[in-house]
This record gives C-alpha cells, sequence and structure tokens, in this order.
C-alpha cells in the first residue's frame, strides 16, 4: 500500500519531515479510530455483521481517516513534550 491521498509531503510537513512521527501518530490515530469503531459496532452488531468492522462502517480504512486528519490539522503533536520523550532536542533537518 502507498499514500497517494494524502500527499505523503503534505503529511511529512505537518510533523516536521519526521517519518517516524508521522508513522506514530497515524498508527496511534488509527488505532484510537478503531477502537472508537468496534465500540459502535457492539452497538449494532444485531443489525450488520461484516467481517472488517472498519471498513464496513466508516467506508474507509482507519490508516486512511488517521492520515486525512493530519493533513487536515485536526491531530498534531506537542513539540515540546516529544522532545522531552525523546530526551534531546529534535535536530533541523
Amino acid at each position: 500500500m502507498s499514500v497517494v491521498k494524502p500527499c505523503i509531503d503534505d503529511l511529512l510537513e505537518k510533523t516536521d519531515h519526521n517519518r517516524f512521527l508521522l508513522a506514530s501518530l497515524a498508527s496511534k490515530r488509527a488505532c484510537d479510530i478503531n477502537s472508537m469503531l468496534r465500540g459502535q459496532h457492539n452497538r449494532v452488531l444485531a443489525v450488520q455483521d461484516v467481517d472488517d468492522i472498519t471498513i464496513g462502517l466508516s467506508g474507509a480504512d482507519t490508516i486512511s481517516m488517521a492520515m486525512d486528519e493530519i493533513v487536515d490539522g485536526d491531530i498534531s503533536y506537542d513539540e515540546a513534550r516529544y522532545e522531552n520523550a525523546l530526551g534531546h532536542k529534535v535536530a533541523e533537518a
């Protein structure tokens, strides 16, 4: 799978061109979305039974949803907390 939409360059701009940060941010958000959708699915289980519940309920996979939210600016990160977690300041590219 490749990232076509949104454009990878636009996504990297949102994470200071840090591919690791982009992957971490997108995967964390995708997990959150998936958990939320699973909770909704459990409430409507009697209505619809789909193997891949995420795509069945939303029409898109969670990583695509997360990438869209990142490029739209709905999801971001706190640079100071990120640097504290790393234990050092991020070098400028």
